[in-house]
């Protein structure tokens, strides 16, 4: 069965049947604002979300329950939220212009963020080979 996570203003993200438009389960609730950006994990067994209350949360797909504390490292909203080729990492791009990875395992951040942009970091993603 394929699904669509979606994240919203209601504070949530929702899972859905991609074939009938159903809602899966109850909603993931934990975030304290708007729910900017998501992401499923390559191996299914996560979603990451990324909020207006600067946190980034990392969910069980199988039990909707959040797994370990919330993310902290931006000071403004989390715009966006990948995972790597190979599951083990999370970036996510921030309005306070910085770029952070993540451990996708630990939570733990990795390294300084990346600095350089000047506005709003909207998108990221990983390259599919690695480089």
């Amino acid at each position: 069965m394929c699904h669509i996570i979606s994240g919203a203003g209601d504070k949530t993200i929702r899972i859905w049947d991609a074939d009938t438009g159903a809602a899966v389960g109850k909603p993931l609730e934990g975030h304290t604002s708007d729910v900017i950006a998501v992401a499923c994990s390559l191996n299914g067994r996560h979603i990451t979300s990324g909020s207006r209350d600067t946190t980034i949360q990392i969910w069980s797909i199988e039990t909707g329950a959040a797994v370990g504390r919330p993310l902290e490292g931006h000071t403004m909203v989390v715009e966006c939220v990948a995972y790597s080729p190979n599951g083990w990492r999370i970036i996510s791009g921030s309005g306070d212009s910085t770029i952070q990875i993540w451990d996708a395992e630990t939570g733990a951040a990795i390294g300084r963020p990346p600095r350089g942009h000047t506005s709003y970091v909207r998108s990221v993603t990983y390259s599919p080979d690695g480089w």
